[in-house]
């Protein structure tokens, strides 16, 4: 995976491991000061604008890294020239894999997008010499092994309604939305064509369960793509999810 950009403003000044905005959800979450040290010797900053490509398919993996500000897609294309969705990163998930040379998917900034990078081959050696680096990747892989696993729920047995229900409050979740008295406040990753291509629907039937779930009283829609969540417990009940 090569990090790249066409935007001349691309490169951020590096902000300290300490003052990290993910710095608790990140991969270097559960470092140690002495290895917090050895990461800032090694990554730096790169800003993607809206639908700028981050990697592609096959691409020699030169960087993994975090992200920090935005959401990221990856999608794969297929023979017949589909483009089919199969994630979303957000602030504080891992772009690439450490002992890969080759990017298994495109990833591409939905919005803005802000990565911490690290040098692949740097940070594969610090592996070897990290328990807690190998630990907190493990656990990310994890989580990211059983929310592949829920989406394939989602796709397989959900109704359309739950669907959409269930994208809204991964949104809200995974995004931590600010709260206010009226709710959570989110702003919708996705155009609904995009979310139609994603949840394996048409865009007709997300236009439609969205304006369900408005009638409802379970979303407030402000404009097309922002949103309020007035009960996320409501909406994942909706969702068909266990509410905690």
């Amino acid at each position: 995976m090569t990090l790249h950009s066409t935007n001349p403003e691309g490169r951020k000044p590096v902000i300290r491991c300490a003052a990290c905005p993910i710095a608790d959800r990140a991969v270097c979450s559960y470092s140690t000061t002495r290895e917090l040290s050895l990461l800032e010797a090694i990554k730096s900053y790169r800003t993607y604008l809206p639908g700028e490509e981050i990697q592609s398919t096959g691409e020699a993996a030169a960087h993994v890294g975090s992200v920090v500000e935005g959401i990221v897609s990856l999608s794969r294309l297929m023979p017949d020239g589909r483009r089919q969705m199969v994630g979303l990163l957000f602030p504080g998930d891992f772009l690439g894999r450490a002992t890969r040379d080759t990017a298994p998917y495109d990833a591409i900034a939905v919005g803005q997008v802000t990565l911490c990078q690290f040098d692949r081959r740097r940070f594969e050696k610090m592996l070897g010499d990290s328990p807690a680096l190998n630990r907190r990747l493990l656990d990310m892989t994890l989580d990211e092994l059983d929310a592949a696993r829920e989406w394939m729920v989602l796709l397989g047995r959900k109704t359309a309604r739950e669907k959409i229900a269930s994208f809204i409050a991964l949104t809200a979740r995974r995004s931590r939305a600010p709260v206010s008295a009226d709710g959570l406040h989110i702003a919708l990753p996705l155009t609904r064509e995009a979310m139609a291509d994603y949840l394996g629907l048409t865009i007709e039937t997300v236009s439609r369960q969205i304006g369900a779930l408005k009638r409802d009283g379970l979303i407030i829609l402000t404009d097309a793509r922002h949103l309020v969540i007035p009960d996320l417990d409501a909406l994942s009940a909706e969702a068909g999810d266990d509410v905690v």
